[in-house]
This record gives structure tokens, sequence and C-alpha cells, in this order.
């Protein structure tokens, strides 16, 4: 079988022509690192096998779409390591003039058989539909990241983002790269009235050893909240708030921001690829949409599949990043350009 040769690295990578869910059926449990893919959308696009039954995006009801998908993603689910990730991007669908939802219809299917919803990420192509005159154009997608438990690989060091700016002095004084110093935290401390001396000492301390932490250049940037002057973060309440019961305990908190850089949000704004589309209707990943999953989420040598994998972005990328890839694809001609693309861009890579 196609997959014992990555699974036994005798090949770093593969495409595999067949339906996902029969293939997926016969691969063995907890051997998949990551799985990154964009099934097709429903009733969206036509593929160049939109006669066979085994297709998945042309049923009559939304509800055999869902399932069909679950009944694939809950075998990714077994084939998945117990430290695994899948990431799965899903475009929308207008029916009869209504917005279907059909993202958070799978999605939260997912949720109700096992799986963990870790982050919705918003994917602005920075782009859309314009012909529509009686609503807003539509410029992004969802890429949700489940997990099967609470314990799971992610490598955030991989992904943090350079901080733009460093920390400079002005007039004497210490500035952090988004203009904070600590003249004004010390006047509030000086100035409090609900601190007590021993908390205002303290208070002092903790950010002075923090200026000092910012000259060495460990961190960047800082925030301090000091009770009766500025609010808790999310809440006030000490049954929620993790900041909340610092505040109370000790007068004051500070949240530190390192020199290694932050992790990236949950809005990424990146264009969609054209360069190797099979048809009109195929949407190519973007090899930096693909970027932050990898490197977060598997790690160096292990295992990235993509069951419904196109023209295999999702494959060369993983190999480009040192992991092996597993592609599966109904359509023989969408792995054709696959395994023409492989030998045309990583050719440098064998």
């Amino acid at each position: 079988m196609e997959l014992e040769d990555i699974l036994q690295r005798r090949k770093n990578y593969t495409f595999i022509t067949g339906d996902a869910l029969e293939i997926l059926r016969k691969a063995p449990s907890n051997t998949i690192d990551c799985v990154i893919t964009s099934p097709p959308y429903w009733q969206l696009r036509e593929y160049d096998d939109n006669n066979n039954p085994k297709e998945i995006g042309n049923e009559p009801d939304f509800r055999q779409y869902v399932n069909k998908l679950t009944l694939v993603f809950n075998e990714v689910k077994r084939i998945l390591t117990d430290q695994g990730s899948l990431w799965l991007n899903l475009g929308d669908k207008y029916n009869d003039k209504e917005l279907m939802g059909m993202p958070w219809r799978v999605a939260l299917n997912l949720i109700d058989s096992g799986w963990i919803l870790r982050n919705d990420v918003i994917w602005d192509q920075m782009k859309g539909t314009q012909s529509c005159k009686d609503r807003l154009r539509d410029v992004y997608e969802h890429i949700f990241h489940f997990v099967k438990g609470k314990k799971y690989y992610y490598n955030h060091n991989e992904i943090r983002v350079s901080p733009a700016r460093k920390p400079k002095k002005y007039n004497g004084e210490l500035v952090s790269a988004t203009g904070v110093s600590g003249k004004k935290y010390r006047r509030q401390i000086a100035d409090s009235t609900v601190l007590s001396e021993e908390e205002k000492n303290a208070a002092l301390k903790a950010l002075e050893d923090t200026l000092a932490d910012m000259e060495k250049g460990t961190i960047v940037d800082f925030r301090m909240t000091i009770r009766g002057q500025q609010r808790t973060y999310h809440s006030d309440s000490q049954n929620v708030s993790g900041r909340a019961k610092e505040l109370a305990a000790k007068g004051y908190f500070i949240l530190r921001m390192g020199a290694n850089g932050h992790i990236p949000s949950d809005i990424w704004r990146i264009a969609p690829e054209d360069t190797w589309r099979a048809d009109a209707h195929y949407a190519v990943f973007p090899e930096e949409l693909l970027l932050n999953p990898i490197k977060a989420t598997c790690p160096v040598d292990g295992i990235v599949l993509d069951p419904f994998s196109g023209t295999g972005s999702t494959v060369y990328t993983a190999v480009k990043l040192n992991r092996r890839g597993i592609g599966i694809d109904l359509s023989e001609q969408y792995n054709e350009t696959a395994k023409k693309r492989m030998a045309y861009i990583c050719k440098d890579l064998f």
C-alpha cells in the first residue's frame, strides 16, 4: 500500500487516487501527525469527476454533505496520533438567498463527534465576489483547528512573529516597542490610595525588574495593571479570571512580551494562489497559509495528510518543511497535476 511507503520512510511523499473515506479506513490508527485539508464545498463547484457517486459536494440536501464529511473526519480522528491536529478549511454557501452557515454546521457536528475545537481562524483572502448588489462582498473563509485531546503537539516558538521594533531610550527613560515606559506606572503606584505600603513596594520592585529585563533585551514590551487604576482583562470576577485573583492578592500584575515575538492572531490576510489551478473552479491553497499549521502542529519528519489534496499544496509545503506528505484525491487529473507540481517545484529538494 502506498501509505506504507511513507510510514516506513521509503518515500517522503505520495499521491493516492481514490475515495478518501475508503482509503482512510485502510490506514493504521495513530500514525498521522497532522491533517490539513479543504474538502469540496457544498453545491459550489463542479469537479472533473462530478458524475462519480463517491464525490462529496453535490448532495441534494446539506445534511447529507455534513454527514459525509463527519464520516471522513471521524476516520481522520482515528488515524491521527493522540497529539495530532486537524486543520479544516471550508467556505460558506448561499442557498435561496440565505447564508447556510455551512462551515459551522460541519464544525459543530465534529465537536459533537468528540473533536476539540481550538481555533477558528478567519482567512481574509483580500478579494471576493462583487456580483451581488443586496449584501456585502464575501472575502473570508474559516479554517478550524481541531485536536483529539487536551494535550497535543504545538510548537509555538516556530511561528512567533518577531517584534517590529525594539525598546529605546528617550530622555533617559526606557520605552518599550509600543511606547510604554515605567513613568506612568511609578506615578500611579505612588499615588494609589488602595494599595498598602507593602503592596506599593512590591509593585515598584516588579516594575523595575521588568524594565531591567527590557534593557537586557529579554522582553520588548509590557503592560502593568494596578488595583484601582486599570481594569482587569476579560473579567473582574476571581471565579473566571486568574488575573483578577492575582490583582486581588498582590495589587498588581504585569504582562510581559518576550523578545522572541508574539504568537500570530486568528486573522490571516493571505491572497489565494492561482499558479497551479487545474481548472476554472478549483481553489489552490497558498503556501503561506500552510506554514503556521505545519510548523506549529507537525514535528520535523512527521507526516502531514490531505484527504482532499487537489493540486498538492499541502504535500508540497510539508516536504519543503522537512515533513512527509500524503495526498488523497478522487480525481486522477488533480493527482497528475500535483505530481507535475512536485517534480517542477521540489526537484531541488530530493
